[in-house]
């Protein structure tokens, strides 16, 4: 017998084959459909269409006009020598889905997953194949509306175009027909407008229906309740309001239920214990309320219940405890209550996951849990626990992530000796506990075996009194270390620099000494990206947050996308800041605020070329700020406040985007940006006219090469630094959660609006006669800046302004639109481009009279929108209408189609389908080659 088998999968939820999510489709023996398989020859027909299909792909597939079709890669034919079966998964096929398959009339099993198909589905492809059985075009790059003068046919089981670009809604009368579906997965597309809603009337035989990660709206219509067959419903990640259909709770073959990250709300009605076959509950990041019911523990199948971030109330029903086969528990994030500690967890013998932060229980760390000797993860944190950290927990020995931070636990010394004996542990969170405790300094409190695994430890915001622990030292391993918000004293010891995968250091708000630790400058981990390399790069048992309420999207996941950092912020430090700190080349924030150093800021400081942040300021630093700063473009937040500086601000790079406040409070500084210009300086040895003029012009020779030199090596290098960088989060960082390993709340980005003196600056190589163009001039072309010209978003251009003009100004081509020059005055900027008749990309998309509607300005639609209107011009033929009218009828037609088609992937609405900076460069150098980059 040949059996398919078919597995559909949410990117949150790992299903076995025991699960009953897992689909077998029987088909008949192959000796029954294939009975002279050996012997056949195809339909000419079937061969000539298949030809037509033109597939192309790497490794050539073996087909050829004078071969029999049926022995043809990835083809199976009939007893009627009709081809019967086009299987070719994962094959690297690329090119459209030709209308030419709509010949093969006989197909019962079609599968051209995962490879990189574009453009649209052909009309009648449903219709015409009307004995299709299976169709499989999952994981492609397929555009466009399902067609809409079809419906599926009758003969349909099995339909999954899941991880595409489709769009549009899905009509009712799409499954009028389709009376033996048993799956349909369209997951990770762009689909619009209600569910469908009359599926289990037409399709009552249906197990699998998955339309999670598109952007469905709307209540999610009765009638599921009608499918007595449904095994999985998934939903989630799209725009679904209301309550649960009531129906819902019909259904009482349902073995998953998952409809996170939508906009329901509402109680979770007491009928859902009746569906006794629930494997996974997933209703995460809603707006449900009310409480868990209190008969939960009815479904002894429960494998996994994700009910965090909703707004649930009151204790934990005492019969979860009965739910044996429980492996993930997470409830984070709601206001539950109650006694801990009175829960019985013995019986929880196969619970992987516990997280229960950020909620209000209370008594103390429940003796019970630590029967559950399969838990590899624990998250208390954010609640009222009391008491302190028992024996007991050595028993948990595949416990790898504990994290129990703001709660009112005690005895430190006593936490440390006993959480030595569990030897998996390797990210430890006990911040905001252990108040006004003493750090032990006993180098014996770690033996030679303990903590060999550790990773992250957190220890911030506990008040402690003493010095740096030395056995710190032992902990080979350690990535992350936070010690922030405490009452340290003594000097930094050397010992961080023996720490080879360190990476990640908070001592900030403490009460250190002395001079900057050489030895912080020898940090392997911050040295070299060769040792970054080295990081940690598997995913943690649970996420840690920027912000603790998010579903999903600002959260750390691997230690490695964690930003290189050393925050030493308000303590007492002194001397001067070494040159040696010039080594740190992979360091993304660097933080000596409030302290005590002095003398010069070390011009090595602009060897640190990853840097994001760095933040001197509240110091006695005296000297210039050194123009070689100017050179580190990825900077984004800059601060030299508070000191003793003098001389002119640097210009240039991103120091012409640095608000007032970065400079201010330093008398001798001058610049444009202080509104206190700088006095010349007196030269009394003026070079004669024949000299100064010989000089000006090696100088000016000199710029434009190494600028040139620099431009061309910066671009290419940002292209190969921005595929392995980590970025810092940006967000407010007043909500920075715990979780976040750091309690420094300054380790965010500040999105301050700056304003600037008028600055117009018109680069020389421009072909336009601008170059006396006056910031009078541009103000009036402009309307004053009124915002009814502007295209642009200003807050994503705020601060990278400087950066993009940098970069862009280097990049000339006949057909790019050339960049003239740019302005700045009183917090606006502006690009200056040469002037396009056909106006803007976003007019033609949005404005155009009887086009589309403009669009709203809201981040997912902005991408979403734009990728199905260039979609759709490209399927009409239409999008020539965008092009310049000098590039049309030049022959560069077919390449500016293919440019607009890596434009469009690069906005995806969803993160997982665009692709990596080096996919893209690969793309755009075979533009125009025979081979046509993906869709």
């Amino acid at each position: 017998m040949f059996l398919t088998l078919f597995q559909s999968r949410s990117p949150h939820t790992n299903l076995n084959p025991s699960s009953g999510c897992f689909f077998l489709i029987l088909v008949l023996s192959l000796s029954c459909i294939f009975p002279n398989l050996t012997h056949a020859s195809c339909n000419a027909i079937d061969r000539d269409s298949l030809l037509s299909l033109s597939l192309s792909t790497s490794v050539p597939l073996n087909w050829s006009s004078g071969g029999d079709c049926c022995n043809w890669e990835g083809i199976f034919c009939d007893g009627n020598h009709r081809v019967s079966r086009l299987w070719l998964p994962f094959r690297g096929l690329k090119g459209t889905i030709s209308p030419s398959i709509l010949n093969l009339t006989g197909l019962s099993q079609l599968n051209l997953s995962h490879n990189s198909l574009y453009g649209p589905i052909p009309d009648g492809f449903f219709g015409s194949l009307n004995r299709i059985q299976i169709i499989d075009l999952s994981y492609n790059r397929l555009s466009g509306q399902l067609p809409s003068a079809n419906f599926l046919p009758v003969s349909i089981q099995s339909v999954v175009l899941s991880g595409n670009q489709l769009n549009g809604t899905i009509q009712s009368l799409f499954f009028q027909s389709a009376s033996n579906l048993t799956a349909f997965d369209v997951s990770n597309n762009s689909f619009t407008g209600p569910m469908p809603s009359s599926i289990c009337v037409n399709s009552p035989l249906v197990k699998f229906l998955d339309f999670s990660i598109n952007a469905f709206s709307g209540q999610i219509p009765q009638g599921f309740g009608g499918c007595l067959e449904l095994e999985v419903f998934r939903a989630g990640f799209n725009l679904l309001s209301g309550k649960l259909p009531s129906d819902i709770y019909n259904a009482g073959a349902l073995q998953q239920i998952s409809l996170p990250a939508n906009k329901i709300i509402g109680q979770i009605d007491a009928r859902i214990v009746s569906l006794t076959n629930l494997r996974i509950i997933e209703l995460f990041g809603n707006g449900l309320n009310g409480t868990v019911p209190a008969d939960i523990g009815a479904l002894s199948n429960l494998e996994q219940l994700h009910l965090h971030i909703n707004n649930l109330t009151g204790t934990l029903p005492p019969s979860l405890m009965n739910c044996t086969n429980l492996k993930i528990l997470n409830l984070r994030v709601n206001s539950l209550e109650g006694d801990l500690s009175s829960l019985d967890f013995s019986k929880l013998s196969q619970l992987s996951t516990l997280d229960l932060g950020n909620n209000t229980f209370t008594g103390s760390l429940p003796v019970s849990l630590f029967s559950c000797i399969s838990l590899t993860a624990i998250r208390l944190a954010n609640n009222r626990l009391e008491g302190q950290i028992l024996p007991g927990i050595v028993a948990l020995q595949s416990l790898s992530f504990l994290s129990l931070s703001t709660n009112n636990l005690t005895n430190f010394m006593g936490a440390i000796r006993i959480l030595v004996g569990c030897r998996n542990l390797s990210t430890v969170i006990i911040s905001k506990n252990f108040y006004n405790e003493a750090l032990p300094g006993d180098e014996n409190i770690v033996d030679s075996e303990g903590f060999q695994k550790l990773q992250v430890l957190a220890l911030g915001g506990c008040n402690f009194t003493g010095q740096i622990p030395s056995w710190l030292a032992k902990l080979g391993k350690l990535e992350v270390l936070d010690l922030s918000y405490n009452h340290i004293t003594g000097l930094i010891p050397g010992l961080f620099g023996s720490l080879p995968n360190l990476f990640y250091l908070d001592l900030s708000c403490n009460l250190l000494s002395g001079e900057f630790p050489k030895e912080l400058t020898q940090l392997p981990g911050l040295v070299s990206e060769e040792a970054a390399d080295q990081i940690n790069r598997s995913y943690l048992e649970l996420p840690f947050f920027v912000q603790p309420d998010n579903v999903s999207y600002l959260q750390y996941n691997k230690l490695s996308n964690l930003p290189p950092a050393i925050y030493l912020r308000n303590n007492g430090l002194s001397g001067n800041i070494p040159v040696e700190i010039g080594q740190l080349k992979d360091i993304h924030v660097l933080d000596l605020s409030m302290n005590n150093f002095s003398g010069n800021i070390p011009d090595q400081l602009s060897n640190l070329t990853n840097l994001e942040k760095l933040d001197l300021s509240g110091n006695h630093l005296t000297g210039e700020i050194p123009p070689s700063l100017s050179r580190l473009h990825f900077l984004s937040w800059f601060s030299v406040a508070d000191n003793n500086l003098q001389g002119s601000i640097p210009t240039g790079g991103q120091f012409d985007t640095f608000p007032i406040s970065s400079f201010e409070r330093n008398q001798g500084l001058c610049g444009a940006v202080l509104h206190h210009p700088c006095s010349p300086q007196p030269n009394s040895l003026r070079p004669s006219a024949p000299d100064k003029s010989r000089k000006k012009k090696i100088i000016i020779g000199l710029i434009i090469g190494i600028c040139f030199g620099v431009g061309f090596t910066l671009t290419m290098l940002a292209l190969w630094i921005l595929s392995k960088r980590r970025i810092l989060p940006r967000g407010d960082t007043d909500k920075v959660d715990i979780e976040t390993i750091s309690f420094n709340s300054n380790s965010g980005i500040s999105t301050e609006f700056v304003k600037d003196a008028s600055l117009v600056m018109v680069f020389p190589n421009n072909t336009d006669d601008i170059k006396n163009l006056t910031i009078t001039e541009i103000l009036k072309a402009t309307d004053n800046f009124n915002q009814a010209n502007i295209i642009g978003d200003m807050g994503l251009m705020e601060r990278e302004f400087k950066a993009e003009v940098e970069a862009l100004s280097t990049a000339q081509h006949k057909n790019l639109v050339s960049l003239q020059g740019y302005c700045v005055h009183d917090g606006c900027r502006l690009l200056m481009y040469s002037y396009m008749e056909n106006g803007s990309l976003d007019y033609w998309l949005h404005e155009k009279p009887g086009g589309k509607r403009p669009m709203e300005v809201f981040k997912p639609k902005i991408s979403r929108e734009l990728v199905v209107s260039v979609q759709q011009m490209r399927n009409e033929g239409k999008q020539d209408e965008v092009f310049e009218p000098l590039l049309r009828g030049k022959g560069f037609e077919e390449e500016m189609r293919q440019l607009l088609d890596v434009a469009c992937m690069c906005v995806n609405q969803n993160p997982l389908k665009r692709p990596t900076i080096t996919e893209v460069v690969n793309w755009l150098q075979n533009i125009g080659a025979t081979g046509q980059p993906p869709k």
